[in-house]
This record gives structure tokens, sequence and C-alpha cells, in this order.
């Protein structure tokens, strides 16, 4: 796309239109501060598309987070709103402004965003204070008042003369999340910019990273493909597989109410009891379980997190397969058991079909291979897809 003129800029009546039209999955509000529609990205001699149809908005103080696989597309998607990467179609808009879109291709200075990446990318040649002041315009009177009212923010005052090669991996993270907010961004552009630091810093500079940004009022968008990360920052998470947005909405909803079977496997390890469905029934270990909606003779997966296998041991040598609340109960036998501090995880190989289940126990439970137990399943939790094998 070539750049025009500013005066070129389209209507935002005619763009939120456009938006609008065969678009379910996106909500235009009074004033987002990111407006995403229809945004693809194709590389010469590749045999997909990159980046297809993609589509989302933001508002001011809110936190979308762009989660995937590698090679999803999702850090493509952000170079193209940041402007370092050319779009084949699709539409930007940044406060009503229009950056990308209708011969319009703003460059990356003019669209107001600011950037946060892995590396960090701090000036080597420039005190703490000279990289939070970079972007910031040489004759502003109030720059040295911005500068140290972010250090202060991200809890650096006193480094200011210091170089960035004196500086820790977190500390020069917050370095760099001062120097992206000096300017007031309105949107704000981060492309896994937590994933070089220690695992025992980490939660930490997020929580204090997300509380500045809702402070500074910017549209975060959040590029990551740790779904703990975007449960723990995102408003809203977007999954992203192959190019596309397959599923978007709170974080919560995202979790419990899972597209498909490999959504719900990104999240967390899953179970996955396979079936047959008759009559709207499947049989399996924990009895019949309803399955309208697939066609009789249908091949299903029942999926269910390890926490939602229960270990019943009240129940241990009553007879078989107790009738209990949530269903039937079943005897499985102990494979392996493994200890991993906050939790303890069974494997068990189940007496019904010789299947294998993985059940998470708080604390320490450390039973002994060959012993059986019998397991319940909490059948509010389960989710059933067609199977995909």
């Amino acid at each position: 796309m070539r750049l025009r003129p500013a005066s070129q800029r389209q209507n935002l009546s005619d763009f939120v239109g456009k938006m609008s039209q065969g678009q379910p999955d996106v909500t235009v509000t009074a004033h987002p501060r990111l407006m995403v529609a229809n945004l693809s990205r194709r590389f010469s001699g590749a045999r997909a598309a990159a980046v297809q149809d993609v589509s989302l908005n933001i508002a001011a103080g809110r936190v979308m987070c762009l989660l995937g696989p590698s090679g999803c597309g999702k850090s493509t998607t952000l170079r193209m709103i940041a402007g370092v990467e050319a779009p084949d179609a699709g539409q930007i808009a940044m406060d009503g402004r229009v950056v990308v879109g209708s011969g319009i291709n703003l460059p990356p200075e003019a669209r107001g965003a600011g950037l946060m990446f892995q590396d960090f990318a701090l000036f080597p040649h420039l005190t703490v204070a000279g990289n939070v002041g970079f972007g910031l315009a040489r004759g502003d009177a109030n720059k040295a008042a911005r500068v140290g009212e972010l250090l202060e923010k991200v809890g650096m005052l006193g480094f200011e003369q210091k170089y960035p090669h004196e500086l820790s991996g977190g500390e020069a993270q917050r370095v760099a999340l001062a120097r992206a907010l000096a300017p007031r961004p309105r949107v704000m552009l981060m492309d896994e910019p937590f994933s070089g630091l220690d695992n025992r810093l980490r939660d930490g500079i997020r929580d204090a990273t997300l509380q500045i940004l809702k402070e500074e009022g910017a549209a975060v968008l959040l590029v990551t493909h740790e779904p703990d990360e975007a449960m723990r920052m995102g408003d809203e998470i977007a999954l992203m597989r192959a190019g596309r947005i397959v599923q978007r909405g709170a974080p919560y909803n995202v979790y419990n109410a899972p597209i498909d079977r490999a959504a719900a496997g990104f999240f967390s390890d899953i179970n996955v009891i396979r079936g047959i469905s008759r009559g709207a029934l499947t049989d399996t270990p924990f009895g019949a379980f309803l399955t309208p909606g697939h066609s009789d003779g249908a091949a299903v997966d029942i999926v269910i997190r390890p926490q939602h296998l229960k270990i019943d041991f009240d129940r241990a040598g009553r007879g078989p397969n107790p009738t209990v609340q949530d269903g039937t109960a079943a005897r499985g036998c102990v494979q392996r058991a493994r200890f991993l501090g906050r939790e303890s995880l069974v494997e068990f190989a189940m007496d019904y079909d010789g299947s294998r289940l993985t059940a998470s126990v708080p604390g320490v439970f450390l039973p002994s291979p060959g012993t059986a137990l019998w397991l319940m399943i909490r059948r509010d939790r389960c989710h059933v897809f067609p199977s995909v094998d």
C-alpha cells in the first residue's frame, strides 16, 4: 500500500459500517481505542496465509491477549498494527483515525502506538533517563517531569544515570515499559515482553505492568503463547490458530467453554474419553453420557481436565460401579504418580476398557503403582466434541 496524505482519510462512520457488515465477532463500541477489520497477510511463496480475516477492537484501559502457538500469525498481526509489516487487505483505526485502509498506510511513528518486544531494545549508548525520554520532543518543557513520573511508577527512581548493561533483566523490562509509555500512546502493542525474564520475577513484573497500563488508559494488545499469562493479564482473550482467530471472549468463558478439543487442550492438559454416540447417548467408564447433536454412530471425544477427575476415597471396596451424584464411579489402577509442588498427578488405567486417564490431587498424594481406586467425574465440566482421530 502507498502512503497517502492524512487529508485523504475516510470518514470514521463509513469505516465502522464496513467493520460491522458480516462481522459477527466485532463489537462496535462508541469510542474503541483500536479497531481492526478483516486484516490479512500472505507472504510470497507461502502455501497458506499467515493472517486471514482477523478482526478485533479494544477499548481504552482494556487488555486483549492474542494467544496461540508459535507460527499461528499472532506476531504478524501485531506487526501489521504497528506498521512494520504491510497487510494485503484490511483496515486499522486508532482513536477513530484510520491508519490503514482505502489507500492509507501510515508509518509506525505516525500511528501513536507504543511498542514492546521480547528483547526490550534499549539503546546501549543512552542512560536510563535518556532511554525513557527518547520519544519525547526535545523542547518539551515537561520532559524531565514525565521521565521522573514514569521511573517512579516502574520503581526505577535512582537509576536515571545507569546504562542498560548495568541493569538486570527485570530492570531492563521496566525501563522498556517506561520508554514505551512516555509519549502517552493510545495503543500499546506488546510481543512476548516477559518471555526473557526469570520465572521468579515474571509474575510480579507482569502484575506491576498491568497496573501501570491500566492507569495510563492505553488499549493493550499483548501477544503471548502462554495460556497462564493470557489468563492473568487479559480482559479478553483472542485464541489464534493457523492465521485465524478461532475464539474470543473473557478468560473464564474461553477456558470453560472451549470451541473445540484443540482449544481445550491449549489451555491445560486434558483427558479424552472416546466413544460412539447412539441415540444421543455415549457409553463410557462412567456410565452413559448425553451427546445430543451428534449423529447415530458418530465418534465423539468427551473432554475433561485432570482437576475435574476426582478420586473417591470413601468408596474403596464397596463393590463394582457404585452410583454417585455425579454419575457412575469407575475403578482404575494406578500406573504412575508424580508430585509437582502444589499438586500431584496420578495416571490410571481404567478397568472398563484399559483407557488412560489422569487426575490431579492437591498437595501430596503418591499411591503405589497397582493401587486400585474409584474415580468420579464432574459431568458439568465435561465437553463433547466430534472425534478428531
